[in-house]
């Protein structure tokens, strides 16, 4: 039962995103009368308008996730960190990534690899790691980009709760890839 279920869900996957692509514009364009060209090229130009102010944004947080790389402040956080996070159960090697994950999404996509590469795709530094990839936002990069779209400039609860959804994410994946796989 489950094996069909899974099949049907399988076959379906393939035409969802061809049928939203085409049916959106026709239901627009027949049912709403929108003239969807027309649309689109407006949001285009919208779109463009937004990618140029947040430029500064963008070039801000990578300069700091490259000084914080640089400058060896993870792998001195990573030694001071590996005692307590053995006694709650956390793996010292998957923290690097727990904390990059928030910064860049390429930062963390490169220690994700690295730990794929060292441990081997089936080890449970791996599964970890992946789990948290995929639980976890980059939580500045967001705030610097959709907030510095709309010139929105106090952020401090939207940072916390971002920070904190992260941290549950991380903890969850070591909880559940340990409950579950290991």
């Amino acid at each position: 039962m489950i094996e069909f279920m899974v099949g049907g869900m399988n076959a379906a996957a393939k035409y969802i995103i061809p049928l939203l692509l085409v049916g959106i514009p026709l239901y627009a364009l027949s049912v709403k009368k929108v003239k969807v060209y027309e649309v689109f090229v407006e949001g285009a130009k919208d779109g463009f308008t937004i990618a140029v102010r947040i430029i500064p944004y963008l070039v801000a947080i990578l300069v700091a996730v490259g000084m914080f790389r640089a400058s060896g402040a993870l792998d001195l956080l990573l030694n001071l960190l590996a005692p307590v996070l053995n006694l709650i159960g956390f793996p010292p090697e998957n923290l690097p990534l727990a904390l990059m994950r928030p910064l860049s999404g390429s930062g963390s996509l490169g220690l994700l690899t690295d730990l794929v590469n060292e441990y081997g795709a089936e080890s449970m530094y791996a599964k970890i790691g992946a789990t948290m990839f995929g639980s976890s936002e980059t939580t500045f990069y967001v705030l610097a980009v959709y907030f510095g779209s709309v010139g929105i400039t106090r952020s401090r609860h939207a940072l916390a709760a971002g920070l904190t959804a992260d941290a549950v994410g991380a903890l969850a994946a070591v909880f559940f890839c340990k409950l579950l796989l290991g």
